[in-house]
């Protein structure tokens, strides 16, 4: 439908519009619609958005504010008098019962409070009760049941017509083929919800693309959307989709009396979970005020990376239905709804350059810089781009335009590139064949994505390594942080790791910034550092693949840490929760010349290398002898809280689901490790609680 030119027009023109609205004129409202049609064509037909739904949001609102200071300029094509149009033939047309306009959207109180006052004069009412439930990130359906049977299932399409993939709905588990309805006297019923794949599902598929070297899917809502329009319905049933079910948007009954469950929001929601939906009712609140709408809202924020699924928001409605109808719609949408969005976790800038980061163990990682960009709270200018293979993946060039994202775990990372609006000055990103810090030659190891720098002396490997010693799970230097480590490196007042140990405090007392509180401070946290238990000691020395459960069971399974100087690979393997690359990783630490040196240079200077508990205290604890682990989310202790209860009962914390695991202890959002552990007999899985009781 757009030519390549005319896309990268348009895309030019979307920065402009998002930098600097106010030097746009009503003269400019044609091509501001024009602009809006070209994203909801993106969005709606090719499943591929060129911008994030809170940019688009943004001209959509500077649209509105136009047209409403110039009604007389609005036109019966404008993007505010319909849902987004265009279709794809892939699929047959259909009509829904009732369009499915979009919703209004909100992004703080005041919107809220504005609506609110709307809502009460519309209705002439001084208080109105609310629905509020998530808004679900996933893609919209359209289910038609009749006689109790489901009859057509439908995308949103544009919102009067959508796509029939009855066949597809029919392989999603957690729609019903039938439902009781007739029991209130429904002949048919339309029902909105949406389709979803949740966060752990999602993971999983993504690594069996990975394992056959298909790029993986960007985020769980393009997953479902794309699940949706697959030909073969097989397929559609392995991606293990879900449907929350959340509206019902027409009735027809037998009598003339509405099933008192009809008459509000939340008594549809309940209806539908009666009838087998799933329906968020586990989620929904009712509330007679707006305030505590907006309590509501921001405490299910604070919430949403703990939710299986992932939403953007939540809806709040209207809850009497008769007050809907009274309130009615416009063109774009009801006026008894809005959608209060959470912050944004998407954006739209370009790639400017690609640094060369090089880590502790060597490894070199890519850094994309990126034009600042404001995202779910934070600005974000750089992004790790992983490897080499990750860039060929995501086919990533310097000068693209990308869209980012800030996931449930915080960390931003780059959805995709919009290579439709490239224009030929993009470069390719050249990965270095010599370190970029002490310039020795690179290494990538046979099965491995990532290449290294081998040179045990390079300086970023060598500041690394000592920012790693000191950290808090390590040897908990907490004066001596990243900032100061790298300027002691960098004066020459720090050199290695056994420098910790002599630094020349009067030298320190005479820069800016360190007074003798500073200087005493500092002093006392390296000497408490030197009595650290030894599975400190071991994390702190940054051995690879070696974390702090590992940790535990190598300082257990010596008197004095120079012993594994003499540990024969086979001899490491015997010990728990050591697998092959864990001890070639160990026995090569422990084999090599310069690190004996260190530890023998640490022990001169006063550090404690004997694990001075090796007959365990606790060896008679109710706990002696048994192993856990812990996955998911628990919800009265912390993980570290857990295992210290373990360990402090003389149990035993393990890393990996093995036949020598004895408890596995389940929270909430459990991962991949419940999985495993159910194919070992031998492990007992137990809940929080259940572990709680063994401690009384």
């Amino acid at each position: 439908m757009y030519t390549q030119e005319q896309t990268r027009n348009f895309q030019d023109l979307t920065l402009e519009w998002l930098k600097a609205p106010e030097s746009k004129g009503i003269e400019s409202i044609a091509e501001l619609r024009s602009l809006l049609r070209f994203h909801e064509y993106r969005y709606y037909v090719l499943n591929d958005a060129s911008i994030s739904d809170p940019e688009y949001d943004t001209l959509f609102k500077i649209l509105e504010k136009f047209e409403a200071q110039h009604p007389e300029l609005i036109t019966p094509d404008s993007p505010t008098q319909r849902v987004a149009r265009g279709l794809t033939s892939s699929f047959p047309t259909v009509q829904h019962l009732v369009p499915m306009l979009s919703l209004e959207n909100s992004y703080n109180a005041d919107d809220l409070l504005d609506w609110d006052r709307k809502a009460r004069e519309l209705t002439g009412l001084n208080t109105i009760n609310y629905c509020i439930e998530p808004k679900f990130d996933g893609a919209s359906i359209s289910l038609i049941y009749e006689n109790d049977v489901l009859v057509r299932g439908a995308t949103r399409g544009d919102g009067v017509e959508g796509e029939e993939i009855t066949t597809n709905i029919k392989q999603i588990r957690s729609i019903p083929l039938s439902a009781p309805f007739s029991k209130y006297g429904i002949q048919q019923i339309e029902i909105r919800g949406e389709v979803l794949i949740n966060k752990e599902n999602f993971a999983r598929y993504n690594e069996k693309l990975m394992e056959q070297n298909i790029p993986p899917l960007a985020n769980p809502r393009n997953a479902a959307s794309g699940s949706l329009r697959i030909k073969d319905p097989r397929e559609v049933g392995k991606r293990n989709l879900e449907a929350f079910l959340y509206h019902v948007s027409d009735v027809t009954i037998t009598g003339t009396e509405m099933p008192e469950l009809l008459k509000t929001h939340s008594g549809s929601l309940q209806l539908l979970w009666e009838m087998g939906f799933r329906s968020p009712v586990s989620q929904m609140k009712v509330f007679g005020t707006i305030q505590e709408v907006i309590d509501y809202c921001h405490s299910f924020e604070a919430e949403r990376d703990n939710l299986p699924y992932e939403i953007d928001g939540m809806v709040i409605k209207v809850d009497s239905t008769e007050l809907q109808e009274k309130m009615g719609m416009t063109t774009h949408h009801p006026r008894w709804a809005i959608a209060f969005k959470f912050k944004a976790r998407q954006a739209t800038t370009r790639l400017r350059a690609v640094e060369f980061q090089v880590g502790r163990t060597g490894a070199v990682t890519p850094v994309a810089k990126l034009d600042p960009v404001f995202i779910g709270g934070v600005t974000v200018s750089s992004i790790s781009i992983h490897n080499e293979d990750y860039i060929r993946e995501k086919d990533l060039k310097i000068g693209d335009m990308v869209i980012i994202e800030r996931a449930g775990d915080v960390i931003p990372q780059i959805v995709q590139s919009v290579r439709d609006v490239r224009d030929g000055s993009e470069k390719e990103i050249a990965f270095p064949k010599i370190c970029p810090v002490c310039s020795s030659g690179l290494f990538r190891e046979e099965g491995e994505a990532v290449w290294r720098c081998i040179n045990i002396e390079c300086q970023a490997q060598v500041v690394e390594r000592i920012i790693h010693f000191v950290s808090k799970d390590a040897m908990d230097i907490r004066s001596l942080g990243d900032a100061n480590v790298r300027r002691f490196y960098e004066l020459g007042l720090l050199k290695d790791i056994p420098g910790i140990y002599t630094l020349d405090f009067d030298a320190i007392s005479k820069l800016e910034g360190f007074g003798p509180r500073s200087v005493t401070n500092l002093r006392e946290a390296i000497e408490k550092s030197k009595q650290q238990p030894l599975h400190r000691l071991i994390y702190g020395l940054g051995i690879r693949f070696i974390g702090e459960t590992t940790a535990k069971v190598l300082a257990r399974s010596v008197q004095h840490i120079l012993e594994f100087s003499s540990f024969t690979e086979e001899q490491l393997l015997r010990l728990e929760d050591v697998g092959p690359k864990v001890a070639g990783s160990i026995h090569h630490f422990f084999h090599n010349a310069e690190n004996l040196k260190m530890l023998a240079e640490l022990e001169a200077n006063g550090l404690n290398l004997r694990n001075q508990h090796q007959k365990d205290e606790n060896a008679g604890g109710n706990l002696a002898g048994q192993t856990f682990l812990f996955t998911g989310t628990l919800n009265r202790l912390k993980r570290s809280e857990a295992e210290a209860m373990v360990e402090a009962n003389g149990g035993k914390i393990l890393s990996s689901v093995s036949s020598k695991l004895n408890f596995l202890v389940v929270g909430e959002d459990a991962g991949s490790k419940l999985e495993k552990a159910k194919k070992i007999p031998t492990i007992r899985v137990i809940s929080e609680a259940e572990f709680l009781e063994l401690f009384g």
